[in-house]
C-alpha cells in the first residue's frame, strides 16, 4: 500500500485519455511523462510508490510528488497540460513611439566628435532627448535588431 499524502484516483474517462496519450506518445514529452506518472500512481490501478515511478520515468521524487499534489489540488486538466503564461516575464521598456524615435535618432548623424552611433551612445542620447527615462544599450540593441 502506498503511504503518499496525495492519493491519485482517476475516473475511467481520465484513465482512457492517459492511456491514449502514452500509447500514441501524443503531446509533449512532459505531457507523456505526466500521463505515465498519473497512470502508475492511480490508487484504483497499479498504485505504485514514488520510488517505483522514479525507476520507470527517471523523474525526481519531488517532481512525482508535485504531479500528485497538482492533480488533487488543481484537477486533471491543469495537471496534464501546461499552464500558459498570462504575461511576459518582463514588461517591455519602450512602446512603439519610443522605438520609432530611437530608430529615427539612429538614422540621423551622430553627435559632434563621433564618427558613428554606438549602442551606449544611442542609449545615452535617448535619455538626453527624453525619449525614455532610462534605457540600457541592450534594449537599444534589441530595438534596432527588430528593424534590420
Amino acid at each position: 500500500m502506498n503511504t503518499e499524502k496525495y492519493i491519485v484516483r482517476l475516473t475511467d474517462a481520465e484513465r482512457r485519455e492517459l492511456e491514449t496519450i502514452v500509447k500514441k506518445l501524443k503531446g509533449t514529452s512532459q505531457k507523456v511523462k505526466r500521463a505515465i506518472v498519473l497512470l502508475k500512481a492511480d490508487a484504483d490501478g497499479p498504485d505504485w510508490t514514488n520510488e517505483q515511478i522514479h525507476e520507470l520515468t527517471r523523474l525526481s521524487l519531488q517532481a512525482i510528488s508535485n504531479i500528485r499534489k497538482q492533480l488533487v489540488t488543481e484537477g486533471f486538466e491543469a495537471t496534464l497540460n501546461r499552464k500558459k503564461r498570462r504575461l511576459p516575464p518582463v514588461p517591455k521598456k519602450l512602446d512603439g513611439l519610443q522605438e520609432a524615435q530611437i530608430i529615427a535618432t539612429r538614422c540621423g548623424s551622430p553627435p559632434e566628435g563621433f564618427g558613428q552611433w554606438s549602442l551606449r551612445l544611442l542609449a545615452n542620447q535617448t535619455v538626453v532627448l527624453e525619449i525614455a527615462d532610462s534605457v540600457s544599450h541592450e534594449t537599444v540593441r534589441k530595438t534596432l535588431k527588430k528593424t534590420v
